[in-house]
Parts: structure tokens; C-alpha cells; sequence
């Protein structure tokens, strides 16, 4: 018998920590090669890692919320062969297994989905915990008759110290929160008198990548703790926002032959499958402008003291995820035709909104584009990314009157504006590229035959 220990793994190119998310084995239970270890959490993704080993595990040596450098020990298992003490396996390039078929490799990993199970904190043959307290029944509506038991009303303690001070008998209440609890409305509307009915709860949302309870549901302060993509996005702003001075241009674009020309392209049968929208001629249109002042898909290196000119664009997408802000990006954009960022974007979002976006997909962003017009916005003023010169905000596409040939008429229009490093990008080089982007969605089927 050998006890071996298990180092954490570099998952992706260049990442130097990872967070213990959920322990998938406890202490004392019996593991095979290839069985799930562990979920952790990087900057960039979240990771399945698989045992080496096969034999009964001796000790978790972190606990869920630790950060571990890369090349320390999380696991020691005890085996009955001879392999090395410690392991550390070198990870390749993989594709993720579907979130139904969730089956670990020991090279590549496998991306975790949100189906993971939950955290364990349970020894093997130990006694199962004990409910959560939210799981005790509902208390009844009215008061109970004498002789039955009384269970305690279900509230929250901030809403049970509010009660006691507006002197509230919680017994008398009817919670209208989730499963009967008691929120903080239904104490002040008991306090108030029958004539103020309690208003009507909010519904959960969500907030840092995880899902907020409603506004009445949820206590009175809550802590999140700032880990995983949520640290890695609040790093990356800060970094920004101190590192580089930053300033921004906007323009107002007649996208109306924009938005035909799209609904012109998905009604082709050659086209059957190919997700067209706006974005994708957006995506094509900041490449164009791109070519044509090479100088905005530029970074700074302070170390060298020069200015890095790329003329290879890597365009960065920003998706809202459950997990939280990320920017993926499409490699190799400004060689793309209209079918292949098409198929580009939609391959990009429904990895991102799957959760199996790897790191190396967020690597090496030089241009980015966000876009704010879901949500019903006109205009937004980005933050930079940091290690890029320019991040276009996109805002939505609506109708509004517009001036042609000296007459008032109805056109879509949208808000483009950019956002980009003073040190290297003026302001003349700036207006340039977005009066480019500009001219490409007033007419892109033109710009498009031109290129």
C-alpha cells in the first residue's frame, strides 16, 4: 500500500490558481482511474478533474472556497501500486462532454455543468445530516386549537427581530413567501392594520452569476463571496480602469438596410440553418473597420516600452452567462465571410450559455464588442478589457425618425460607440473607425461586395 498525492493541474494556458468548488468523494470512500474527483473553478472556466488513482481516499487537503495554487496537493489516495508519489497530469485541448453525459477524461477534463452535485461534506458511513431548517412544514394559517402542536412560524431572524420590536405575533401571520415563510412585508402590513394588504413579492434574479431571492424573500444584508468568474471580472475592471486612461466616441447609425439585408439573407434556402442577425453583420463590420485603421487593434507593452500592432483579429464576444460576465472570443475574425461568422457567433454563444467555455477561448481577445440592445438599451460606455485598445457598445435597434433627402422619415436606427486606450488610440483614429463602422451598416450588402 502507498499513499499518493494528487497536485492541482494547470487547466488552461497561463492560469496559476483555481478555486475548490464541490468535492465529488469523501474520506474513506473507494475511487477508480477516471472517476470524478472534484469541480474547481479558474478565472475563466469551471473543470471536472478525474483520479490518477485508483484506491480509498486518505484526505481532502482543501476545502470548498479555497484557492489552490497550481502544483499543491488537494487529495491523497491511498493505492496498492507503484506509481510516483505525486501526479500532476498535463492537460490537452478536449471538448467538453454534453451536460447529460457527463464523462471525465484524465487529459482534457470535461467542462462541469450546473448539474454537478452538491457539495459533500459527509464522511463515508457517517450519519446522514439533518434536514435544513427550511424544510420543516408550513405552519397553519390560523392559530392551532388547543391540544395540537404548535410549530414555529417560518421567517428569517432579521424579520422575527422586526416582528418583536413592532410588537407582531408571528403565530397570527400567513407568510406569502416561498413556502409559506414569513418576509419582512407581511410584518410591516400586520403592524399597519387589515387595511394595508402586503404587495405583491418579487420574483428571484440574478446577480454575480448566481440567482438573488426575490426582494421580500431574502434577508435583510447578504454577503457573496467575490470567487471564480465574478474576482476574475471585478480584477480585470480595476486593472482597467487604473491602468488605462480611457475615452469614447459615439455616432448614430440608419441600420434599416442593416436589418434588410438580414431579413433578406434568412429567407434564401442556401442559407437554411445559418443564424443571421444583426450581430453578425456588426462583427463583420468592426473586422472591416479594422482593416482599414490597423492601429485600433493595437496593446500597449509597458515592459518593452512599444506599441504591439496585430493584423489578425481575435473578437471578442461579451455573453452574460449564469456564472457571470465572460468575453470568449473568434479567432482569426477579420478572414470571416457572412455564412462563417454567422456560424462563428452561434457556435460562441451556445458554448458560453452551456458553460463549457474553455480558457483558451477567452485568450488572446484584441477587439471586443458588447452588446447592450437585448436588454432595451440605446447606448452604453464600455470598460476595456485589459490588454486591448477598443471595445464597441452596441445598443438596440429601434425606430426613429431620421432625416433623408431633407424629409423626416422612420428608420431603424442604433447607437454605436467606442471606447479606447488614450495612450495609443487619439481621438482622430478612433472617430475614424467608427465612421467606418458606421458606413458599413448604413450599407452592408456594398460593403460587403467591396471587400
Amino acid at each position: 500500500m502507498a499513499e499518493r498525492s494528487f497536485q492541482l493541474p494547470d487547466v488552461g494556458e497561463g492560469l496559476t490558481e483555481a478555486e475548490i468548488v464541490t468535492w465529488k468523494v469523501a474520506v474513506g470512500d473507494t475511487v477508480t482511474i477516471n472517476q470524478p474527483l472534484v469541480d474547481i473553478e479558474t478565472a475563466k472556466a469551471t473543470v471536472e478533474l478525474p483520479s490518477p488513482y485508483e484506491g480509498t481516499v486518505l484526505a481532502l487537503l482543501a476545502a470548498p472556497g479555497d484557492v489552490i495554487d497550481v502544483g499543491a496537493s488537494i487529495i491523497t489516495i491511498e493505492t496498492s501500486g507503484d506509481a510516483p508519489a505525486d501526479a500532476t497530469p498535463e492537460p490537452t485541448t478536449a471538448s467538453a462532454p454534453a451536460p447529460a453525459e457527463r464523462t471525465a477524461v484524465l487529459v482534457g477534463y470535461g467542462v462541469a455543468t450546473d448539474e454537478a452535485p452538491s457539495r459533500r461534506h459527509r464522511r463515508a458511513g457517517g450519519p446522514p445530516s439533518a434536514p435544513p431548517a427550511d424544510s420543516r412544514p408550513t405552519p397553519p394559517a390560523v392559530a392551532p386549537s388547543a391540544g395540537t402542536p404548535t410549530l414555529a412560524p417560518r421567517s428569517t431572524p432579521p424579520v422575527r427581530k422586526l416582528a418583536k420590536s413592532l410588537h407582531v405575533d408571528l403565530a397570527a401571520i400567513r407568510g406569502t413567501g416561498r413556502e409559506g415563510l414569513i418576509t419582512r412585508a407581511d410584518v410591516e402590513a400586520a403592524a399597519a392594520g387589515p387595511a394595508s394588504a402586503p404587495r405583491a413579492p418579487a420574483g428571484p434574479s440574478r446577480f454575480a452569476g448566481i440567482e438573488l431571492a426575490g426582494w421580500d424573500e431574502g434577508p435583510l444584508e447578504e454577503r457573496i463571496p467575490v470567487r471564480g468568474v465574478l474576482r476574475a471580472m471585478a480584477e480585470s475592471m480595476k486593472l482597467s480602469a487604473f491602468t488605462q486612461p480611457q475615452a469614447s466616441a459615439s455616432v448614430q447609425v440608419d441600420a434599416t438596410r442593416a436589418m434588410e439585408l438580414v431579413d433578406a439573407l434568412r429567407d434564401r434556402p442556401a442559407l437554411a440553418g445559418v443564424k443571421l442577425s444583426p450581430l453578425t453583420i456588426l462583427a463583420l463590420g468592426v473586422c472591416a473597420a479594422a482593416r482599414a485603421n490597423p492601429g485600433i487593434n493595437s496593446s500597449l507593452d509597458e515592459a518593452a516600452g512599444e506599441v504591439v500592432v496585430r493584423r489578425r483579429i481575435a473578437l471578442g464576444i461579451a455573453a452574460a452567462t449564469d456564472r457571470g460576465l465572460i468575453v470568449p472570443n473568434i479567432k482569426g475574425a477579420d478572414q470571416l465571410d457572412l455564412v462563417s461568422m454567422a456560424r462563428a457567433l452561434d457556435a460562441l454563444v451556445a458554448t458560453a450559455r452551456a458553460g463549457t467555455t474553455t480558457p483558451a477561448d477567452m485568450l488572446g481577445t484584441t477587439l471586443t464588442i458588447t452588446n447592450v440592445g437585448p436588454f432595451g438599451i440605446d447606448a452604453a460606455v464600455a470598460i476595456l478589457p485589459p490588454g486591448t485598445s477598443a471595445i464597441v457598445a452596441v445598443g438596440r435597434i429601434a425606430p426613429k425618425p431620421w432625416v433623408v433627402d431633407g424629409a423626416v422619415v422612420v428608420r431603424q436606427v442604433v447607437e454605436l460607440t467606442v471606447t479606447f486606450d488614450h495612450r495609443l488610440v487619439d481621438g482622430a483614429l478612433a472617430s475614424t473607425f467608427l465612421r467606418d463602422l458606421g458606413r458599413f451598416m448604413e450599407d452592408p450588402a456594398a460593403a460587403l461586395l467591396a471587400v
